[in-house]
């Protein structure tokens, strides 16, 4: 087994088909955990004869009786030399003389294991009994267990979907640990390897910090003179959080010896943060004490995220969502769709930046959305809500932010990763910015490239995508930046670099791309100015806290208004929407098909233009699309594949190239799509030529693709049969709600989830 993997790696080999993997398996220590791993073995055949030791006669003949093992022995040596495996279930403090007293009668072949929580100890006294530890010795923890003790608390499913650490060292052999992590597996954990040290530093944290507070807690308690009525009247959160001081007194003063140093630093650690709360509350400081509840409420599900690769609105457990949606509906009625996502991203960054205290309206609580807000968490800025799409944040200021406690994880959300690659580029602080599967292969370059222009020290990975690692601590500089290619995240990120440089910097981009960040800044009284599309702002003022009502997103309602346009009997408002000019190209294309769209009521707030959206079903002619609506109308354009398959003639679409890299190859992705329901469409290498037809039912993936997921789901509206969606996680990323509001709206559709199983 190669030892350079790195921590928290998944260990993928799977068991073997044999019946017995081992023949002999002895457990040295048949107390619960022992017992329930010989259970276990025991009974899902991964050894064919499960011996145990122990000094307890009776703990034996209790094991035998149970069935938890096959026979106990008394005689260690014969038991020894007759073991293809041998399992420690000592308390740590045995592990040398258990060691010691095995290590005669050892076989060459014979492996050994052990279950112990810290791992140091456990390598040194091998070392002081063998002189090395030797290859077949390979430690491993499993982090499972109960406040109940003995060989008759033995349970073969205890550690079913939890997790096993193995720390194999340097020399180990590949065939001991591949069987360890085998035998594991064989239990129904998940098995992850770890170094020796770096193990011990978490679990000191994770596991016995834990229970040293709780021991302490009730210790503390009941010395109170009140003692009885304090756990008479104990709550549920007490019980909880001090269940595990029931747990065995002489493992865990076990543990405090074997991993001290560890532990000590963990202590002082949550004595300087317990002493911050305290100061806090005596200093009535409700802010910090606010800031302390809300990030820790957050980190708890932030971390969470991090660990199953997912983003923020979505369950914590996986789920694999199929869309399913019958045809014949249209289309009726006032809709809302949710906040924008471009400004509630970008009014958390200003509002962060901002001196004093900012409220926003209509906030997108998306799982995209909400990686921007867990990254402003991670730098220190207490950010309350969102609730109901209400958030209240207090700014720190330009100079504010703090170094993140690790990695800003960013889940999905390409527009957070490029937004703040210009924002951290500035800060004094170094920063590893990462996110998901899909994230870590989205193009960076883009964006990294004019920053290091600028004077910032920031790398992308081999293949110019995340992990992004940025030094902080560097002078920005200003710049004249013609941009390649039409980007407004790209646009943003060097706009936000340039708040900290010293003179005027100006970028020209090719074409028009949408403006919310220039719309922010100048609202916000920074001074910036617009002349086509040439953008300059130049530095030096200071961000007052604000007020921003956040209005409907048009990239969600696009959804509606395609399915409205092609669904024979559809008429729909559209409540409240962005309508931004930099926003409408779609709308502008689907008029020149012929569409019946009308903008009702239209106003503006903060600089953005809001409008109410009539819709009515309306016949579509083939069109050539000009370079001119492309970029002012990139995330739009599945839907507008779907529209132009419904329209009469032949569509013609070029300049496409930037949809290959956004959630999927969305050209790819739509093209596969349309062909498997029926449609004539022809993939160019940055357009596509679409024939107007009937639209078919099918199977189609969205490729783990929001926008590709809605897109086929409107298809569904007038289509001959049912169309299956597979892949359809990721709306959340910018419609949580879309299957709830599409099925009020009248499109026929389910959500069908099942568990990803791990």
């Amino acid at each position: 087994m190669s030892n350079n993997k790195s921590a928290h790696q998944h260990l993928q080999q799977s068991v073997s088909s044999d019946f017995y993997m081992v023949e002999n398996t002895l457990i040295i220590g048949l107390g619960m955990i022992g017992g329930s791993l010989a259970k276990s073995l025991k009974e899902n055949g991964f050894s064919r004869k499960v011996v145990a030791f122990d000094s307890s006669v009776e703990a034996l003949e209790i094991g035998v009786k149970l069935k938890v093992i096959d026979s106990g022995c008394t005689d260690i040596g014969k038991a020894v030399r007759q073991a293809s495996l041998i399992i420690l279930a000592v308390p740590v403090k045995a592990t040398g003389s258990v060691l010691a007293m095995i290590k005669p009668h050892l076989q060459d072949e014979c492996i050994i294991s052990d279950v112990g929580s810290t791992k140091g100890s456990v390598i040194e006294a091998a070392k002081r009994v063998f002189g090395t530890v030797p290859a077949n010795f390979v430690p491993a923890h499993p982090i499972a267990g109960s406040e109940k003790s003995g060989v008759e608390a033995a349970n073969s499913q205890l550690f079913a979907k939890h997790k096993v650490i193995i720390t194999p060292h340097a020399q180990a052999s590949e065939k001991a640990a591949l069987t360890i992590a085998r035998m594991w597996q064989s239990t129904g954990a998940e098995v992850l390897q770890m170094q020796v040290e770096k193990h011990d530093e978490v679990l000191a944290a994770t596991s016995h910090l834990p229970h040293l507070l709780a021991f302490s807690l009730v210790d503390s308690l009941a010395k109170e003179s009140e003692s009885l009525d304090i756990f008479r009247y104990a709550a549920g959160g007490f019980r909880d959080f001090t269940r595990i001081a029931a747990s065995d007194p002489t493992m865990w003063s076990d543990v405090c010896g074997a991993n001290k140093s560890a532990i000590l630093a963990q202590i002082d650690i949550f004595s300087q943060g317990l002493a911050s709360l305290k100061q806090a509350i005596v200093d009535e400081d409700e802010q910090s004490i606010k800031g302390i509840f809300i990030r820790a409420r957050a980190a708890r599900e932030h971390f969470g995220k991090m660990l199953t690769g997912t983003a923020y609105a979505a369950d914590s457990e996986d789920k694999d969502v199929t869309f399913v949606l019958q045809p014949g509906a249209h289309l009726r009625g006032e809709i809302t769709v949710p906040g924008d996502k471009s400004i509630s991203h970008r009014a958390i960054i200003m509002a962060a930046l901002g001196e004093g205290v900012s409220y926003l309206d209509g906030f997108l609580h998306s799982e995209d959305s909400m990686a921007t807000v867990q990254a402003f968490r991670d730098m220190g800025v207490v950010i309350e809500g969102p609730h109901k799409g209400a958030v209240k944040i207090y700014g720190v200021g330009l100079q504010g932010l703090c170094p993140p406690p690790g990695v800003l994880y960013l889940g999905n959300s390409g527009t957070s990763m490029r937004l703040l690659c210009g924002l951290l580029a500035a800060q004094k602080f170094d920063c590893v910015i990462s996110g998901d599967e899909s994230l870590n292969s989205r193009p960076m370059e883009r964006v990294a490239a004019p920053l290091r222009t600028m004077g910032a020290n920031i790398q992308t990975s081999a293949t110019g995508s995340a992990p992004i690692y940025i030094k902080g601590g560097q002078k920005i500089q200003a710049i004249e930046y013609q941009m390649p290619m039409a980007s407004a995240q790209v646009k943003s990120s060097i706009l936000l670099a340039a708040l900290y440089a010293e003179q005027t910097s100006t970028i020209e981009q090719p074409a028009a791309t949408r403006d919310h960040t220039e719309v922010l800044m100048r609202g916000r009284g920074l001074a910036l100015q617009v002349t086509g599309n040439k953008v300059s702002i130049t530095p030096g003022n200071v961000i007052p806290g604000f007020n921003l009502n956040i209005p409907g997103d048009i990239s969600s309602a696009a959804f509606y208004i395609v399915g409205a346009v092609i669904s024979k009997g559809s008429e729909i408002i559209l409540k409240d929407v962005g309508v931004n000019p930099t926003r409408l190209g779609f709308i502008h294309i689907l008029r020149l098909m012929g569409a019946d769209i009308a903008l009702l009521n239209q106003r503006e707030n903060s600089g953005e233009a809001i409008a109410d959206i009539k819709v009515c079903y309306s016949p579509l002619q083939g069109i050539n699309i000009s370079d001119e609506y492309v970029s002012i109308a990139i995330d739009e354009f599945p839907v507008l594949f779907v529209a132009a398959s419904c329209a009469s003639g032949e569509t013609q679409i070029t300049g496409l190239g930037e949809l290959r890299h956004k959630e999927s190859d969305r050209i790819s992705a739509m093209v596969d799509g349309l062909r498997e329901l029926g449609i004539n469409i022809e993939e160019q290498t940055e357009g596509v030529v679409i024939q107007g037809g009937q639209i078919q039912g099918g199977k189609v993936d969205s490729r783990g693709d929001h926008r590709i997921a809605m897109a086929f789901s409107i298809a569904a509206l007038v289509s001959s049969t049912e169309i299956s969606i597979s892949n359809c996680a990721q709306v959340a990323t910018s419609f949580p709600e879309f299957v709830e509001k599409s099925a009020r709206a009248g499109i026929r559709i389910r959500k069908e989830e099942a568990n990803v199983s791990t």
